[in-house]
């Protein structure tokens, strides 16, 4: 464990191989100057004798100390455990302080012929004792703060994969919705036009999807891009109801590099025409235009007599969309005459920070 890198910094949080070296030389003066205070009163050669006494228990104390520390994270890891880890090591520093003193005592006593008193070296110990608390709990201060990171780095990602999850959902959800409605026009023009007409239509419609295709992994496109596949998708309509379906762009170039959700004012334009009636004699307008950092479309209000009914399958989508990749929500009004749906313009700067690294 001390020679293998990796596995220090697997159990341990971090690489203590320093750790180890400057704390036992601490360790070990702080024991020789509580037992014997060796540099002061002897000669420095016999102090240096002494001292390594000191040292060769603080090693031991270290060692087995820094095992047991380990054992236990090994067996009892999860956060649940903590406190009773924690319980377990203090035990386990206090007995190892204890028997490292006993039995280095027992043999430097057979070596040198020296008397061992328990009793009085106990309260010498307790110092002792404190010191490795206070030095294993730096170890514990690491791993704790290391493993916090860690689980909140996963929940985060595991935050970050289900908000992927639901957009990509969305994303599907939305262009089924969209080839539902264009294979009802292509039904249409086959029944009241020409062949070419029909050709036209899907090639126009084969353009679509490529786009669909090209952005659908993009949770935020340029407007500029967003306009060209809308005004494919008008193009596609006019097909169905000619001059009867007006729409009117006003959209200064300033506005074309802010971003904006994919397929966003295409489902808007979808809604429009879904909802109202558009005929010779009500045509309907729609007004696309750019204000105050918000993508505007607006409607007249003019209700079928037979009123499809509203899922709201498009709203709903755009609303979650946004919700999901922004703080700035969309605003909805319907004052009885006019439909107005207001899209905000974005940057990637404003998707939400747990969101702004996955954008494609």
């Amino acid at each position: 464990m001390l020679i293998n890198k990796k596995k220090r910094i697997k159990y341990l949080g971090f690489d203590d191989f320093w750790f180890i070296i400057i704390g036992i030389l601490i360790l070990s003066f702080i024991t020789d100057y509580l037992f014997s205070n060796s540099f002061v009163r002897h000669p420095f050669g016999k102090a240096i004798i002494s001292w390594s006494v000191s040292l060769f228990f603080s090693t031991c104390d270290w060692f087995i100390i820094r095992s047991i520390m380990i054992f236990l994270r090994k067996r009892l890891p999860s956060f649940k455990d903590n406190s009773k880890r924690i319980f377990l090591f203090f035990i386990a520093i206090v007995s190892t302080v204890f028997l490292v003193d006993f039995f280095g005592n027992i043999i430097l006593s057979f070596i040198l012929g020296l008397n061992y008193n328990p009793l009085s070296r106990a309260k010498i110990l307790l110092p002792i004792i404190l010191i490795s608390t206070m030095t294993m709990a730096i170890y514990e201060a690491i791993y704790f703060y290391i493993r916090l990171k860690k689980s909140i780095r996963e929940e985060e990602q595991a935050k970050q994969m289900i908000v992927q999850t639901q957009l990509d959902t969305l994303r599907n959800q939305a262009q089924p919705h969209f080839f539902f409605n264009t294979l009802n026009t292509l039904r249409d023009i086959i029944d009241q036009n020409s062949k070419e007409d029909a050709k036209e239509f899907v090639d126009k419609l084969s353009d679509v999807y490529r786009f669909i295709l090209e952005s659908g992994n993009a949770n935020l496109i340029s407007l500029r891009d967003e306009l060209k596949f809308a005004k494919s998708y008008i193009h596609i309509q006019s097909e169905r109801f000619g001059n009867n379906l007006k729409v009117n762009w006003d959209i200064p170039k300033v506005s074309l590099n802010a971003m904006i959700v994919p397929m966003s004012l295409q489902l808007l334009l979808e809604n429009a025409i879904k909802h109202n009636v558009i005929s010779r004699s009500k045509p309907l307008v729609i007004l696309v235009a750019t204000k105050n950092n918000f993508l505007i479309v607006t409607n007249e209000i003019q209700p079928k007599s037979t009123q499809i009914p509203s899922t709201k399958l498009g709203l709903k989508n755009i609303e979650k969309r946004y919700t999901l990749i922004s703080s700035k929500p969309i605003e909805i009004k319907n004052d009885g005459n006019q439909f107005i749906v207001s899209l905000p313009l974005l940057e990637l700067s404003d998707q939400k920070n747990k969101y702004a690294g996955i954008n494609h």
